[in-house]
């Protein structure tokens, strides 16, 4: 695998779609690395690794954000770090396939904070949708674009 081969994170607490990362990243040869604040199984495969941060806040995310090269990929649903991913150049995918981009970040992070102000006012409450079966189809697609762009760039 060449150096400048992407590298495949996951912010992996409480992440729907690790075994799909895993099974792209195998697919493609590229490293997934999953980083939690504990309770992983490690996995034998070289291709997976497992970093394990303290028990703060955004320990996952500022370990994630200090690895990141221009053409990694991140999975998370968490916004603000989809916002510093896609500041470090690199690219953010959401557990449902969705693409935080240059384009649709700024109005990502405004509607995270649209959301939590209604929440911290009492206005709506703090569920989230449901995972279905149609986000995890979604997401397995988008991530093997995602990679298959990446990895044919790192190659050029």
């Amino acid at each position: 695998m060449p150096s400048d081969a992407p590298v495949l994170y996951v912010d992996a607490d409480a992440c729907p779609v690790k075994d799909e990362a895993t099974r792209v990243a195998a697919r493609h040869g590229i490293v997934v690395t999953f980083v939690s604040n504990g309770g992983l199984r490690p996995s034998r495969d070289p291709m997976v690794r497992h970093v394990v941060v303290a028990k703060s806040a955004d320990a996952a995310d500022d370990w994630i954000v200090e690895q990141l090269q221009p053409g990694d990929i991140v999975v998370t649903s968490d916004v603000p770090l989809a916002a510093r991913t896609v500041e470090a150049e690199a690219t953010a995918i959401a557990p449902t396939g969705r693409l935080f981009t240059e384009e649709s970040i700024g109005m990502a992070v405004a509607m995270r904070d649209l959301k939590q102000h209604l929440r911290e006012t009492g206005e709506i409450k703090g569920y989230n949708p449901g995972f279905s079966a149609r986000d995890r189809s979604a997401f397995l697609s988008a991530l093997d674009q995602l990679v298959r762009r990446a990895v044919r760039a790192a190659g050029d």
